[in-house]
């Protein structure tokens, strides 16, 4: 155990670097100095938060690395942070995009940098924050506080349309939090704590776990989103900056994952079971109806964005299996999801970078003069389609195997949402990358330059590496959810049905 609240210095510790680039010039040597602190901050950060992972003791599925202090005295509301198997790396997630996030936007941003750095530093601080407090209302000042820095991003930085993406980001996410409010309200008065290690120990009557399971679905849905309150999410995409895309789509889409699974299924398990059903037909809607929507569209960043709609349709199919096949397949999609779609935003924002437009139909035969991306764009899209080897092969798999075990109608249907996946994401690769060169400014365009590979790679390695050895990171996971799982049946005395062959059939049959 470390001698050191390393929770709260992997949290806050972007704030010296908020202090130091406040105080520098915006002199032309200045704002070279700013991008520089920005992403040293980011980098020193991520090294910080690979000392979590060090002290994390794998065989303990329970929360770790506990810190507490007191809040707000005598109202039983704490200061309270600790990770899992699960949010450990949802935080290395946070970490590691923030400073590949600078790193792609050294030459994008030249309007009102140093505000801009700050709002990126301020939105890791509210990350991390989020995925590691272990008390509800300090969950619930980081899950809002991500929305200010973000409004900032699309609002200022963002696209012709950017104020009215922003506001609409805005006012959907904040109405679905206005109700989380009043869940976190309600257990407090039942309970008489914020502290979710109570709280999850904590019984609720059936009916009152409906009304609170309404009420954080209301916001969690939206965060990830859900069809059909997906409607803000292609806006906001197409009008944020390639970072602002990047960051919502890989770490503020799972706030709403993490929140499904950390309290509609660990603290709500009754009202989950009763509601899993419901969660299944809108995790299948949105899977084949995003699908049909992604294969129409024209804009590159609109496409990616209902690609997501239908990725995060798996993710809420396997956490609602309430199974341990289903609930890995959910996490472990989430990361992988993290890094590919975020890789995906930033294919595109090379490409508008040279050409500022997002229009498939202004490209074609890029293959031939910009192999370097062409090879970047197609292992990423291979990973978004689900090809073995890659990591989106592994979470999707697992998902459908956890729901293949509760109804094998829902996998079915799911399934159908890879054939579509793969569809539509060969489709834009062919638009892009196939056919002859006829525009003379897409012949101009010079390959991947030397920053930009230097974002990629790490990108890419990931990428590989939990397809092809995701042990390394189902190994703390499993556990933690054996134990929600293990919790979850408990509560409700309900086991899954599961598609494992009777012992007695296996006699039978030698």
């Amino acid at each position: 155990m470390p001698t050191f609240p390393i929770l709260s210095l992997v949290t806050f510790f972007p704030l010296v670097g908020v202090l130091f680039i406040a105080f520098l010039p915006q002199t032309e040597a200045g704002l070279r100095n700013i991008r520089i602190t920005a992403l040293a901050t980011g980098v020193i950060t991520f090294l910080l938060s690979l000392a979590i992972l060090f002290y994390y003791d794998p065989a303990n599925p329970g929360f770790q690395l506990i810190e507490r202090a007191e809040w707000i005295p005598g109202t039983g509301i704490i200061y309270q942070k600790g990770v899992d198997g699960i949010s450990i790396w949802f935080v290395l997630v946070s970490t590691f995009l923030t400073p590949i996030c600078i790193l792609s936007s050294w030459h994008a941003i030249h309007d009102r940098v140093r505000e801009f750095m700050i709002s990126m530093l301020v939105l890791e601080v509210m990350m991390v924050g989020m995925f590691t407090a272990l008390d509800i209302l300090l969950l619930y000042v980081f899950f809002e506080g991500v929305l200010i820095p973000m409004f900032l991003i699309i609002g200022i930085w963002g696209g012709p349309r950017r104020v009215y993406a922003a506001f609409k980001f805005f006012l959907y996410t904040l109405f679905g939090s206005v109700l989380m409010l009043l869940a976190i309200l309600a257990m407090y008065l039942k309970t008489g704590t914020t502290d979710m290690l109570v709280i999850l120990h904590s019984p609720f009557s059936r009916e009152l776990q409906i009304w609170m399971w309404l009420a954080y679905f209301a916001s969690f849905a939206v965060k990830m989103p859900m069809w059909p309150v997906h409607t803000w999410l292609p806006d906001a995409h197409v009008e944020a900056p390639t970072a602002g895309s990047v960051i919502l789509a890989a770490v503020l889409l799972k706030m709403g994952g993490y929140g499904f699974i950390r309290f509609s299924v660990q603290m709500l398990p009754d009202a989950s079971l009763y509601f899993a059903p419901f969660m299944f037909t809108l995790s299948v809607v949105a899977i084949i109806y995003t699908s049909l929507v992604a294969l129409v569209q024209k804009d590159m960043k609109k496409l990616i964005a209902y690609s997501s709609v239908a990725h995060m349709g798996f993710v809420t199919m396997g956490i609602f299996t309430l199974n341990q096949q289903g609930i890995d397949g959910a996490v472990f999609q989430m990361l992988s999801h993290a890094i590919v779609s975020g890789a995906l935003f930033l294919c595109v924002g090379v490409v508008y970078d040279r050409m500022h437009t997002r229009e498939i139909a202004r490209y074609g035969g890029m293959a031939r003069t910009m192999p370097k991306y062409a090879l970047v764009f197609f292992i990423f899209t291979m990973a978004s389609v689900g090809l073995p080897g890659t990591s989106g092969f592994v979470g999707e798999f697992l998902a459908l195997v956890g729901a293949f075990q509760v109804n094998r109608w829902v996998a079915f249907f799911a399934a159908t949402g890879v054939i579509l996946g793969a569809a539509y994401m060969l489709v834009l690769y062919r638009a892009l990358f196939y056919g002859e060169v006829t525009k003379d400014d897409v012949r101009a365009m010079p390959d991947l330059n030397a920053r930009e590979m230097a974002f990629f790679a790490p990108l890419i390695a990931l990428t590989l590496w939990m397809g092809i050895y995701p042990s390394s990171f189902k190994d703390l996971i499993d556990p933690a959810v054996a134990q929600i799982v293990q919790h979850q049946q408990q509560a409700t005395g309900h086991a899954p049905r599961t598609a494992a062959i009777p012992a007695a059939e296996v006699e039978a049959s030698r």
